[in-house]
């Protein structure tokens, strides 16, 4: 007997084959028909997923089957580029940076969706391509942002606007495997998210004959390496400097003198904000102006990689950041979210190893003449000193409630999602009644 599991598992397999035979073949410039000779061909091993439908479902399924992945082959095939050198993995990633630099990201969350992306970008620079792996964390960190926020702008912005793919989930040590985009909106795209990507610095109504369109420019112009060295500092986190700053300080440092009608074609910055930033900059000491126009301070970006034309050679050490961090009470979340993160990944792992290792057997109790599983002690089980009122569960590295997380009445954590269907209220009655089914049979 096969469990569903390996079905599953093997059908997901022979679903991947097909797809990269169907995408060599669009490629090479074959075409449907060919691909249809190849699959269904006795003696072709990577067809065996195929000719199971045509067995299982018939021979129109399986054809319909094969129409469909041609479909998808044919759409990637048509929105990639093939790389055949190093060489050229750098080029199109230099053309890609281009790119993320001159496309405004309006609004706070398409400058948190811009750190985002930077940090991948960052991730495919080391790998050499388009093609590279991250996990969550380490991208949060890199970004930094908290996770939360990082689900939040995948589904919103990144995804829907063709920024980024999610090719495989990552499982255990491995990261989940990403494939940079060129911010093409894909055809299959949910316009319903991409209005929240809008700015909203649009006048009430046109009869004031006011602006009709938004603010910011349609193009933009920063230097995404200042952004990619400063967004993890604990001095641009949400509550501080923020997004804002770097997209100015940014557009700065590629054309340093512009006044504030400039930035706010550069930077993608609405007007009242970059005026309120340029403000908050200056009493750093970041920013100064002359007459109309901004620049940056001559050393403000010391040590950080980032030449400095009075300094001695440009890396001398950095000085003032963390002040800065402290001024707006942000020192340390970055070394707080770099704690969490290892403490859940520890954990983790002990859950893997436990899993693994298959201690002890199953517990059973005999009812009825039938076996009744006694339920075996869980990783996600926590002590009672780590709840909070309200089902909350507290952090125990801040000492604060967790916002995703809830515990059920059973004491086992529940991990809150935009993509669940169901309340806490409705996940803890479901908990509850299974732990009081076990124990009417118990």
């Amino acid at each position: 007997m096969i469990l569903r599991a390996d079905h599953q598992g093997a059908a997901e397999h022979g679903h991947r084959i097909t797809a990269a035979i169907a995408c060599h073949v669009a490629r090479v410039g074959g075409t449907v028909d060919q691909l249809t000779q190849l699959l269904l061909h006795p003696e072709h091993e990577g067809g065996r997923h195929t000719r199971h439908i045509a067995v299982r479902s018939g021979q129109s399924r399986a054809l319909d089957y094969i129409r469909r992945v041609w479909a998808s082959a044919s759409d990637a095939i048509s929105s990639t580029t093939a790389l055949g050198s190093r060489h050229e993995a750098y080029e199109v990633l230099a053309a890609l940076r281009d790119r993320i630099e001159t496309t405004p990201w309006r609004g706070e969350r398409g400058r948190t969706a811009l750190r985002v992306l930077r940090a991948h970008l960052n991730f495919a620079e080391i790998a050499g391509g388009p093609l590279h792996h991250a996990s969550e964390r380490q991208t949060a960190e890199e970004a930094g942002v908290s996770r939360t926020t990082l689900r939040v702008v995948y589904e919103t912005v990144l995804r829907p606007r063709g920024w980024l793919r999610r090719l495989r989930v990552g499982h255990g040590r491995e990261g989940s495997t990403w494939y940079l985009g060129d911010g093409t909106i894909p055809s299959h795209g949910d316009p319903a998210l991409l209005s929240r990507f809008r700015s909203t610095q649009f006048p009430p109504d046109p009869a004031l004959e006011e602006w009709i369109t938004s603010e910011t420019a349609t193009t933009a112009d920063i230097d995404s390496t200042v952004l990619g060295q400063l967004m993890g500092h604990d001095a641009f986190a949400h509550h501080a400097l923020g997004s804002a700053a770097l997209m100015i300080i940014s557009a700065l440092h590629q054309h340093p003198h512009q006044s504030v009608s400039e930035l706010v074609g550069t930077s993608s910055v609405s007007r009242a904000t970059t005026y309120r930033t340029l403000r908050r900059l200056a009493n750093h000491g970041l920013v100064q102006h002359t007459g109309e126009t901004w620049t940056l301070t001559p050393r403000a970006l010391e040590g950080f990689g980032i030449s400095i034309p009075d300094a001695d050679n440009g890396h001398t050490p950095a000085r003032g950041w963390e002040k800065v961090a402290e001024q707006h009470g942000t020192w340390g979340i970055a070394a707080r979210r770099k704690a969490l993160h290892t403490a859940e990944r520890a954990a983790y792992q002990e859950a893997l190893d436990r899993f693994a290792e298959h201690r002890g057997r199953a517990a059973v109790i005999v009812r009825d003449g039938r076996q009744v599983l006694v339920p075996a002690p869980r990783p996600d089980e926590i002590p009672p000193v780590w709840h909070a009122p309200d089902g909350r569960v507290l952090d125990p590295l801040t000492g604060r409630p967790a916002v995703d997380w809830r515990v059920a009445t059973d004491g086992r954590l529940i991990l809150i999602t935009p993509s669940d269907q169901r309340s806490y209220d409705e996940l803890a009655a479901a908990h509850a009644e299974a732990l009081s089914e076990w124990e009417s049979v118990a």
